[in-house]
């Protein structure tokens, strides 16, 4: 694969993680019905605010490239609570997706990140 293609992989996948993230926290911002219903099911209703401002916080974080690793962690921990919580409860794993695209494109952005430098 040549140089350029991989630069656009690596910036299509990076959207589309940042963009589902952005989009989570827009929705937990505005609070809407669909979102409300599933959060108090498992009992973080009251912190809907607090989480789409972490979900978008961190992906800003995430997106900037010297913060990148920071954001990563940041994400990936975010994401894994969600991921317990929703094993715990027994709802669909809504965040399988936006976790995987995340570590994907971390990879594709840089190695290091995964691997130790040679």
């Amino acid at each position: 694969m040549n140089s350029k293609s991989k630069r656009i992989i690596t910036i299509v996948v990076t959207a589309l993680a940042a963009g589902m993230v952005v989009l989570s926290g827009i929705m937990k911002l505005t609070q809407s019905a669909q979102v409300m219903e599933g959060l108090n099911k498992v009992g973080v209703g009251p912190y809907v605010i607090l989480l789409g401002c972490m979900e978008i916080g961190f992906t800003l974080l995430y997106l900037y490239p010297k913060t990148m690793k920071l954001g990563f962690i940041l994400l990936s921990c975010y994401f894994a609570g969600a991921l317990a919580t929703e094993l715990s409860h027994g709802t669909p794993f809504n965040a399988i997706t936006p976790i995987a695209l995340v570590w994907i494109s971390a990879f594709l952005r840089d190695r290091t990140t995964f691997l130790p430098t040679t």
